[in-house]
């Protein structure tokens, strides 16, 4: 995939308090056709790079599915 073809999501994901936490919402956005994880922390807001017809609404699902919630920045 061409990086051009991509585009950036910026978004806090609510209810992780451990290592674990990160690992399962990883692995969920991981598993997300057209979601690339580029930065999931405990501290910070996880951003993933989108592509292939992947939205919102496919990140959200992911996040919901491994039990955390999701807030967008607008």
């Amino acid at each position: 995939m061409n990086v051009n073809d991509t585009r950036p999501l910026t978004f806090h994901i609510d209810g992780m308090t451990c290592g674990g936490c990160v690992g399962s919402a990883t692995k969920a956005l991981d598993r997300t056709p057209g979601v690339s994880v580029q930065q999931l922390t405990l501290d910070g807001p996880a951003t993933v790079r989108l592509s292939a017809g992947a939205d919102r609404d496919a990140v959200r699902k992911a996040v919901e599915a491994a039990g955390f919630g999701v807030r967008f920045g607008d």
